[in-house]
């Protein structure tokens, strides 16, 4: 086991004055009964603590870091918009080429705004459908994450269609009173919502690929169904693509699989590692947002040169259709190989993978929707989630959260990877 001792020290300094010793709950390894270790810094494939460990990285900042960390083009972007200033509160260049890309980019996005996270941009996609359709129910699906957003900050209940109870204390009820929730690809359960509440529903939101219950694909007929409904009725499609624009491909998921929605939420890969959201779609939608139309949003920090510069350069390197490729061949010999692994130690386990974003669930049967992530052995998960970071190999501290590989992973990182996993499965 990799001595650890300087991070522990940092740990117990951390609780001192942060939250839980962390600014995001996930990052305390509480799910896998583990203490987090501190990095120093990062490069390529490779995260490099205090105590001096070096770990092969899927966790790439949880999504963002597709180049890998530290990628020049990115580093000498942000170096030479940092010397000419941090902030300026008002309009740059950077900011509209950066929005030009991303129209270009993305098959529905007419007119982009950027904001400063996830959590702002489907906030604001949600506003912006209710004030242009002049109506209040939303519907999400269980196992999506969108952010902390009250009104998206809700979970299932029993039955096909159940009105949001708060997930959070400090949400209030009326928060979530219009908000409906349904199972993740349930394509029966969408049917009866529209159905039901069709005229009242300002918009759906849904991941296209799900990422914050383990990464569980689109069922054949489920976004279709979707988009169906809501042109039916009117109501707004929104894409939450914040984990998967830009990285499943380069139109994101929308483009996979063909499917067009309304307004697109997007961050991570975008920013290119800074802090940066951003939400977009028809001309007509967006055209409701102030200062032309009467649905206010704001930031500060909006646009930030140093988040636009870092981005600029990031998609800028996406431009070929070889980066994509290159994700391809490398992910599909990290979800072979780590197969191979499970089954030379019979360790049942189930695979998803959608472009270079994947999930290992421990459990014998299919992941499909949020119950069915639920019944997997979060034990057995945790004992391998050790038993990989011993082997030097870093992944996300949740079963329920996606690994993602970067342009930066070498055949020797997957092949190294591979031969921990052999270990990790037989300790799990």
């Amino acid at each position: 086991m990799a001595d650890r001792t300087r991070s522990k020290t940092c740990w117990d300094e951390a609780n001192r004055y942060l939250v839980g010793g962390v600014n995001s709950p996930v990052r305390a390894f509480s799910a896998v009964g583990s203490e987090p270790f501190f990095v120093m810094r990062a490069h390529g494939s490779r995260v490099y603590d205090i105590d001096g460990n070096s770990y092969i990285d899927y966790v790439c900042s949880w999504g963002p870091l597709i180049l890998g960390h530290a990628p020049p083009a990115v580093v000498n972007a942000v170096a030479q918009a940092v010397a000419k200033g941090t902030s300026y509160g008002m309009p740059t260049p950077g900011e509209t080429e950066l929005a030009r890309t991303i129209v270009e980019y993305v098959p529905s996005i007419e007119k982009v705004r950027l904001v400063n996270s996830g959590t702002e941009a489907t906030m604001s996609a949600v506003r912006v459908a209710r004030g242009f359709t002049g109506r209040n129910k939303i519907v999400k699906f269980a196992g999506c994450y969108h952010g902390h957003v009250d009104p998206l900050l809700v979970k299932a209940g029993s039955g096909a269609t159940t009105l949001g109870v708060p997930s959070s204390p400090g949400v209030p009820d009326g928060c979530t009173r219009d908000t409906i929730v349904l199972p993740y690809n349930d394509v029966e359960a969408v049917r009866a919502a529209f159905t039901q509440d069709g005229r009242e529903i300002a918009a759906a939101i849904v991941e296209p690929v799900a990422g914050n219950m383990g990464v569980v694909p689109p069922r054949s007929g489920f976004l279709e169904e979707l988009r169906t409904q809501t042109s039916a009725y009117d109501s707004v499609l929104i894409f939450d693509e914040v984990m998967t624009g830009f990285r499943v491909s380069r139109g994101g998921a929308q483009e996979l699989y063909g499917i067009t929605p309304d307004i697109t939420t997007l961050g991570k890969i975008i920013g290119g590692g800074l802090p940066v959201g951003a939400y977009g779609g028809k001309r007509e939608i967006m055209d409701a947002v102030a200062p032309i139309g009467p649905v206010y949003q704001a930031g500060t920090l909006s646009g930030n040169p140093l988040a636009v510069a870092a981005g600029k350069a990031t998609l800028e390197a996406l431009s070929s259709a070889k980066v994509y490729e290159k994700l391809e061949a490398r992910s599909f010999l990290l979800e072979e190989g780590l197969r191979r692994a499970a089954s030379k130690s019979r360790t049942e386990v189930s695979f998803s993978r959608v472009g270079s974003m994947m999930t290992v669930f421990f459990t014998s049967e299919d992941v499909f929707d949020y119950e069915s992530a639920l019944r997997c052995d979060t034990k057995r998960f945790a004992k391998f989630f050790r038993a990989m970071l011993d082997g030097g190999i870093s992944i996300a501290p949740s079963q329920f959260e996606a690994a993602f590989v970067s342009t930066a992973h070498s055949r020797r990182d997957i092949d190294a990877t591979i031969l921990a996993a052999e270990k990790a499965f037989q300790a799990a």
